[in-house]
C-alpha cells in the first residue's frame, strides 16, 4: 500500500498537469480571428479562475485549520 506521500504526489502531479493544461486551452480562446469576446468577458473569466485558486490556496494555510469552526480570540 502506498503511504501518504506518495498518494499526494501521485495526484498532485496528475491535476495539476491537467489543470495546466486547460488553462492552455483557456488562454487558446484568445484567437480574434476565431472568437470574439469583450474585455468584461475576459474579467469574468480570470476573476473566477484567480477566486478558485485563491480558495485552493487558502486551504493549504494553517490559518485556515480552525475555518468553519467557532470563533474565538
Amino acid at each position: 500500500m502506498r503511504n501518504k506521500r506518495q498518494k499526494f504526489v501521485e495526484l498532485a502531479e496528475a491535476r495539476v498537469n491537467k489543470a495546466l493544461k486547460d488553462l492552455q486551452l483557456i488562454g487558446n480562446l484568445s484567437n480574434r480571428s476565431a472568437y470574439e469576446f469583450t474585455e468584461a468577458d475576459i474579467r469574468k473569466i480570470f476573476s473566477a479562475l484567480q477566486k478558485s485558486l485563491d480558495t485552493a490556496k487558502g486551504r493549504f494555510s494553517k490559518e485556515n485549520e480552525n475555518a468553519g469552526g467557532d470563533f474565538r480570540l
